[in-house]
């Protein structure tokens, strides 16, 4: 690391290598020559001037890409592709005729944009998967295990620790289905020339337009595409990008839901995230155990979710066939959207992989309110004894009030079944009204719900793609 000049904590603290990798200068350039390769090979199998002895040679040094070549030819010429052009042909002298032949430099840059794109994406799939299938996990042993629910951040009736997992797996598979249309919606620009007329080519095949459709098939079959885009300017459109984008802040936008839930889990010590033996929580408070890991996936997940408006605004402000003012936009927008997602996958992951539940408290918070929810049963009860419902109802009201006014007021523990137990109407004894207090009583269809959820929904997801499963995530700060 240089210490005397900028770094993106992107890819200093947050980015995998692997992800780094995928939008890497050496990912970039030789992707370029695997499309001038391909060009080459469609031009040939096309029945143009071009040699398999030209192509054989292109393919030699399709890796040692000669970097300090370039570099100094780009310092006299000021552009990047033909720069590269350059020093490709120095590598292959009998090929440099034919390199790029035909081309703009929207083949090479916009081809490669999708192509890091695409992979981008896949990586992204995958580490998606592996936090559902770690979530999923967690929900099925937590499946029974009553909690206290909120609506508003106020107790409401409860749940289950798995049910409210599911929650977060639903919205995880939303992004998943989001991924894998965006996935397969991704094509290649092809070879459409300087302003997408494909002029250049059309004087390449004399005039043979079936020639040209023909090309740009094989060029996408070659770089593993379906297809190449139908129509364009001189570049792909940016809603490419805006679309990308858009599917990435989803995934953002879960991620910081889940670490908003567990942020306040762990404020009421019922769930927390991993925190490692030597781990520091305070400079000043020695005791703390804050959840910085949460903390951060909402971080970036909010830079992200802020980040769509550069996508979005560079595809409004295009002129007609092209203009430059996306090229600086897009080096920084799209690339950082990916590093900063991939960085909240693997705390995710990280943090999903290692929730440590506190039973007793929750049992204790759950208690503490679960004389309030049991009123409507507790009523049944007494109405099935003798007493009169409506009259029943407005002394569990006064009663619930005053309940709460001791908690509230005086600090008193919740003293409702006690109140109860005193007024002869309900004709329910303290032991009665206790044998109701039990949790799983009150929660619904959230255990079956959870498992039928994972069975029948998130189970057949994972086993399609459990190749990919079984990742780990490494944190490194």
């Amino acid at each position: 690391m240089a210490e005397d000049r900028y770094v993106s904590p992107l890819s200093e603290r947050y980015a995998s290598k692997e992800m780094q990798y995928i939008f890497s200068p050496d990912m970039k350039f030789k992707t370029w020559r695997r499309l001038w390769i391909a060009l080459a090979e469609a031009e040939h199998e096309l029945g143009l001037p071009v040699t398999k002895e030209q192509i054989e040679e292109l393919k030699e040094h399709a890796e040692d890409i000669n970097y300090d070549v370039a570099k100094e030819r780009e310092k006299v010429v000021r552009h990047d592709v033909m720069s590269h052009v350059y020093a490709y042909g120095v590598q292959c002298p009998t090929a440099k005729g034919i390199i790029h032949l035909g081309a703009t430099s929207c083949y090479v840059g916009d081809n490669t944009d999708i192509i890091v794109m695409t992979e981008g994406l896949k990586l992204v799939r995958k580490k998606l998967l592996n936090v559902i299938n770690v979530l999923s996990g967690f929900a099925m042993e937590y499946r029974a295990l009553p909690t206290l629910a909120f609506t508003h951040f106020q107790p409401a009736q409860p749940t289950t620790v798995g049910k409210r997992a599911t929650l977060w797996i639903m919205e995880l598979l939303l992004d998943l289905e989001d991924v894998d249309h965006m996935i397969a919606s991704m094509r290649l620009l092809g070879s459409k020339g300087t302003t997408g007329t494909q002029a250049s080519f059309l004087e390449l095949f004399e005039g043979d337009r079936k020639k040209i459709k023909e090309l740009e098939d094989r060029i996408a079959a070659k770089m593993g595409f379906a297809s190449c885009f139908p129509v364009s300017g001189q570049t792909y459109s940016r809603k490419m990008d805006t679309r990308v984008v858009n599917v990435l802040a989803g995934i953002a936008a879960s991620a910081h839901k889940f670490s908003n839930d567990i942020r306040l889990l762990q404020h009421l010590k019922e769930i927390e995230e991993p925190f490692e033996q030597n781990q520091i929580g305070s400079s000043a408070m020695a005791y703390k155990r804050n959840p910085m890991r949460s903390e951060r996936i909402a971080s970036l997940s909010r830079y992200v979710m802020a980040d769509v408006l550069n996508p979005a605004i560079t595809s409004a402000t295009q002129w007609f066939e092209r203009t430059l003012d996306d090229s600086a936009n897009k080096r920084l927008s799209v690339p950082e959207a990916f590093l900063a997602v991939d960085g909240i996958l693997d705390l995710y992951l990280n943090v999903a992989d290692g929730l440590v539940v506190y039973p007793k408290v929750i049992e204790k918070h759950i208690m503490a309110e679960l004389p309030f929810m049991a009123t409507e049963n507790i009523m049944m009860d007494a109405v099935k004894a003798g007493g009169d419902r409506q009259e029943l109802h407005e002394k569990i009201r006064t009663l619930s009030m005053e309940a709460g006014k001791n908690i509230k007021e005086r600090g008193m523990e919740n003293n409702l079944l006690e109140l109860i137990a005193a007024d002869p109407a309900f004709n329910l004894s303290l032991e009665d009204l206790q044998k109701a207090m039990k949790p799983e009583r009150y929660t619904g269809c959230a255990k079956e719900q959870t498992e039928e959820f994972i069975n029948e929904v998130v189970a057949p997801i994972l086993d399609a793609n459990k190749e990919v499963l079984g990742m780990r995530a490494v944190i490194n700060v």
